[in-house]
């Protein structure tokens, strides 16, 4: 599935998370982005981000899990109830 980034630090008490997030339908990435939208939150979105990836839904690398909204997003297709990522 297409996805963007989130890195959530640890500040040296654990590892550092990756967390990947659905884009937001509609947004249009040329390379130069500096705010990607995500289909899980009309409000947030993922600050100097890189480049969008093709991720596997069953991630094997360590410290990476899927933003649990936007799993529920690409299973129903419907908007989750909460608005926020996690953190």
């Amino acid at each position: 599935m297409l996805a963007v980034s989130e890195r959530v630090p640890g500040y040296g008490r654990t590892p550092d998370q990756t967390i990947w997030h659905k884009p937001a339908p509609g947004h249009r990435c040329t390379g130069e982005c500096d705010f990607h939208p995500i289909a899980c939150s009309e409000e947030e979105g993922i600050v100097a981000p890189g480049p969008k990836q093709n991720v596997p839904i069953r991630l094997k690398k360590e410290n990476e899990a899927w933003c649990t909204d936007c799993i529920a997003l690409n299973a129903n297709g419907k908007q989750p109830a909460t608005q926020k990522p996690p953190r």
